[in-house]
């Protein structure tokens, strides 16, 4: 049984957390040939200032991490992930 545990620094709305677990299980049917209901998917969220890469915590970066536009939308609208390596 796939288990997938995915840790976000920042937040992520309810439909990019669904299409994320959609996606994560879809690659573990095609590319492992595991079936869809073996997989299972926890999403764990952390403040940035509960998460720190390169020695500095993310909140303490200069600027607020940039919205990144989910793969596939046109616009990106309602469609955005923080991006910590800025």
């Amino acid at each position: 049984m796939p288990f997938v545990d995915i840790r976000l620094a920042g937040t992520a709305t309810r439909e990019q957390k669904a299409a994320l677990v959609a996606d994560v299980t879809r690659s573990l049917v095609e590319r492992l040939g595991k079936p869809a209901g073996a997989v299972q998917v926890t999403i764990s969220e952390y403040p940035l200032e509960n998460y720190g890469a390169s020695g500095s915590l993310l909140a303490d970066r200069t600027g607020s991490p940039s919205p990144v536009p989910r793969q596939g939308t046109e616009t990106g609208e309602d469609a955005h992930v923080a991006d910590p390596s800025r």
